[in-house]
């Protein structure tokens, strides 16, 4: 059984994940309408890659005879003025939701919970590489993306991005 505390931590944790689904999402629609279908498709994988989160916290209160409490996703209400301004936003929910895994960790810390901080290593390491990725994606569209050539190539490479799995075993 686990710690109060890191239990409802952790279900408020898989509402966020499917609300970074639907934000990614969000953002494929964005650029599937400005016809960059490239980023378009980058956001599709991204949300199913926070699709898998929320499932991977699910089975792990399950794992853990815990109850899984499903609250209501919000809509995400953004909008945007350019082609940067969803990867900025992308940049400010990844770091957020690095701060709600450290919170996590520091109750699981705090409780001697060590099964839930081996758990959380992989999430930790996860967020190292989401923020990363959208600091590159950044940096990228300030590169190329004025000059619609490279905006073209930019989105062609974001367009061979294919979903993985994630590799965590519970």
């Amino acid at each position: 059984m686990l710690d109060r505390k890191v239990t409802e931590l952790l279900n408020t944790q898989v509402n966020q994940e499917f609300y970074s689904a639907y934000l990614y999402l969000d953002f494929a629609n964005y650029y599937e309408e400005q016809g960059l279908s490239g980023f378009s498709n980058w956001y599709r994988v991204q949300a199913q890659e926070e699709r898998d989160h929320a499932m991977l916290f699910i089975q792990y209160l399950q794992n853990n005879g815990e109850h899984v409490s499903l609250e209501a996703v919000a809509k995400p209400d953004q909008t945007f003025s350019d082609n940067t301004a969803p990867l900025k936003a992308g940049l400010a929910h990844e770091r957020y939701v690095t701060g709600l895994i450290h919170t996590i960790y520091d109750a699981a810390y705090s409780a001697r919970d060590f099964r839930t901080m081996q758990f959380l290593d992989w999430f930790v390491k996860e967020q190292g590489e989401e923020e990363k990725n959208a600091e590159d994606l950044i940096k990228k569209m300030e590169l190329f993306g004025a000059d619609s050539k490279g905006l073209y190539l930019f989105d062609q490479e974001l367009a061979a991005r294919t979903y993985a799995a994630p590799s965590l075993v519970l």
